[in-house]
């Protein structure tokens, strides 16, 4: 039986949830340490998956709880992946004394990511959580080829919203230059990171602290820098670049409101490969209610709410060397 606890401070739209998966020796703990480093003032729950097992580490209650994965076969053979501890621990960082801002789950290479992913989906969570980002972190320094014939290996880029070249430092170019076209021909238009000691960009791979949309729907009227990392606006052209990686950020706002096959279109067809994160507010002529929009890689969420203010669209994306201005034809195109 699923643990019962009354949730009456859950956040309104859900507890952002990313996993972070790879083989044993990928940088998954050096990308995790650089997360929770850079991610100032964000309380962040981290379960980490241990042979079989996942540990609750919080550093604001000290709590540390081992929870099993099971599986187990139903009548017809096929193995399924029960994740029944694993929903009972986001019920406990729920309900823990420290409100929780974000959580973590750091898995070993399991072939079971889509059952995992799809727990966050499932009848207990999907109003409690949202699946922020799933993120592969390959080491190319290790990496034999012959792995994508692994069930573990092709699911790890099947499903993820991002993959981590990491320790690039330490093969030539032309090696990764091979892997990013294997991991291709498995997923044509992944979202590929070629990173040194996993680090990344923070608002590339998640949806909290540098990239919350209410930072960004204002822009501001100089130059801002957090840490090592540095942003710039342009009034021409309504974006902001981060200066050492040449990522960027563009914002969109209209009070005309956009079409629903349109902006679907738009998701399906047009948007480049080059675009990592999006989120924002959508209006729709077809719809009385406001939509919460959520971007990772190709995937994304549109949640119901209720108008606050006055009506309009209110978008920003992030990623690396697309074309802003063919972005911003493309969602003109779908204003009605």
């Amino acid at each position: 039986m699923l643990a019962k606890f009354p949730l009456m401070d859950a956040p309104k739209k859900g507890l952002p949830v990313s996993i972070i998966t790879g083989f044993l020796g990928s940088g998954k703990t050096t990308l995790l340490n650089h997360i929770i480093s850079k991610q100032e003032g964000i309380k962040t729950a981290v379960l980490v998956s241990e042979f079989g097992e996942i540990i609750i580490e919080n550093e604001f209650t000290e709590q540390i709880e081992e929870i099993e994965i099971k599986v187990e076969s139903d009548p017809g053979g096929t193995e399924m992946v029960v994740y029944e501890e694993l929903v009972n621990a986001i019920y406990k960082v729920l309900e823990g004394p420290e409100k929780i801002d974000y959580t973590i789950v750091e898995t070993e290479g399991l072939s079971y990511l889509l059952e995992l992913a799809l727990t966050f989906l499932g009848k207990e969570l999907r109003d409690l959580t949202r699946l922020d980002s799933i993120i592969t972190v390959v080491d190319c320094a290790n990496y034999n080829i012959d792995l994508f014939d692994s069930q573990a290996a092709y699911n790890q880029i099947l499903y993820s919203d991002f993959i981590l070249l990491n320790k690039v430092d330490l093969v030539h170019e032309a090696d990764v230059d091979l892997l990013e076209v294997k991991i291709r021909d498995v997923k044509k238009d992944a979202r590929i990171i070629r990173t040194k000691n996993a680090q990344v960009s923070l608002p590339l791979i998640l949806s909290v602290g540098l990239f919350e949309s209410d930072k960004y729907y204002q822009p501001p009227q100089e130059p801002q820098s957090q840490k090592e990392e540095h942003y710039h606006y342009n009034d021409r052209c309504s974006f902001y670049y981060l200066e050492h990686d040449e990522f960027t950020s563009f914002s969109f706002q209209s009070d005309r409101p956009f079409s629903v096959p349109k902006f679907q279109d738009f998701l399906d067809n047009q948007l480049s490969e080059n675009i990592f994160r999006g989120k924002g507010i959508l209006w729709f002529e077809e719809s009385e209610l406001c939509q919460i929009f959520h971007l990772s890689g190709k995937r994304f969420t549109i949640d119901d709410d209720q108008w606050k203010g006055k009506r309009k669209n209110q978008l920003v994306f992030i990623g690396k060397s697309f074309d802003y201005d063919q972005l911003r034809s493309n969602l003109e195109n779908c204003l009605v």
